[in-house]
């Protein structure tokens, strides 16, 4: 095992006087064990053993890679409160950490480019003039629950908007990007189905469930959550006496059919569902099993609840 040290060990003398086997000194430095025994060493046993034990750690620290021994330095450096050009040194290399990142950012775009981009290039032209996607996808911005990676959307397939635990302000409150995508994708776009995606272990759920209804309200996060407070209500209804974890669960889904029932609360959404233009989905996607559950909104079935009450769901699929 190697050991570099943070302090000095050992002081080596400074004698007065050299070694020498002249007539006036017949003393001599020596640590070769093979010297002359007339030879005698002025320095005692201990201090041998320190200078020896001296040699053997600079030949060990040739064999320590020389960035390793920078940094140990750059450390002991740091520890006394002194600026060191090393710190410099170790930014340098986070960026090039960095810039090994985007480098391969770079190698997947140029994949996508050469075996996507040119190989469907009139599909590609067509899009750069105007996009008609099916679905307007409203999924959690969690960088574990890609859209497009999970349900193999393509460019052009969906109309995106990605928030804080995939949900949907009424349409009572103020203006949010996710009420413009809504906005603009519908009465814009005229899509045709909107795709509201959970998922497992939600961090953003896990927040509403366990925040206090007093919650600091300079927070982003708790002003933006509690847009889910009736799932949260309805999740405290049934299954308070389970385990937190098996709550969030619960509320994951919740959630999502609190926030479908509140899209037939945008009259513009609720006019073209009416009429059978646009179709409401919900989608629950566990990456623990890998298993995508599926459902739509039954419309008819809703219209006879009341206000509040929950929506009416059918085609329920488990893939």
């Amino acid at each position: 095992m190697l050991f570099v040290p943070c302090c000095r060990i050992f002081e080596i003398p400074n004698f007065p006087f050299m070694a020498s086997s002249s007539p006036t000194h017949p003393f001599s430095l020596s640590l070769d064990p093979s010297s002359s025994s007339s030879s005698t060493s002025l320095l005692n046993p201990q201090t041998q053993r320190t200078i020896s034990r001296s040699n053997d750690f600079e030949k060990t620290q040739l064999r320590i890679p020389v960035s390793f021994r920078k940094k140990a330095a750059n450390l002991q450096m740091m520890a006394s409160g002194k600026q060191t050009p090393g710190l410099t040194q170790e930014a340098t290399i986070d960026r090039e950490d960095n810039a090994d990142v985007f480098e391969d950012m770079k190698q997947r775009f140029l994949a996508f480019k050469k075996h996507k981009y040119m190989d469907n290039l009139e599909h590609f032209k067509k899009l750069a003039d105007a996009q008609a996607p099916k679905f307007l996808v409203i999924a959690c911005a969690d960088s574990r629950v890609c859209p497009s990676a999970i349900l193999g959307f393509q460019p052009g397939d969906a109309f995106t908007v990605r928030n804080i635990a995939n949900l949907v302000p009424s349409y009572e409150s103020g203006p949010t990007e996710t009420k413009a995508a809504l906005e603009f994708s519908v009465n814009t776009l005229k899509v045709e189905n909107i795709l509201i995606i959970g998922h497992s272990r939600c961090g953003g759920i896990q927040a509403l469930m366990s925040m206090q209804d007093e919650g600091d309200s300079r927070s982003f996060i708790h002003n933006w959550v509690k847009v889910g407070k009736k799932a949260k209500e309805s999740t405290k209804a049934v299954a308070s006496n389970l385990h937190f974890d098996h709550q969030c669960q619960h509320c994951e889904k919740a959630s999502i059919n609190h926030s479908l029932e509140r899209l037939l609360g945008y009259p513009w959404i609720e006019e073209k569902v009416r009429k059978g233009s646009l179709s409401l989905h919900g989608g629950y996607y566990d990456f623990v099993n890998c298993t995508f559950e599926k459902w739509t909104v039954d419309y008819g079935e809703s219209r006879g609840k009341k206000e509040g009450s929950g929506i009416a769901i059918k085609n329920r699929s488990v893939w």
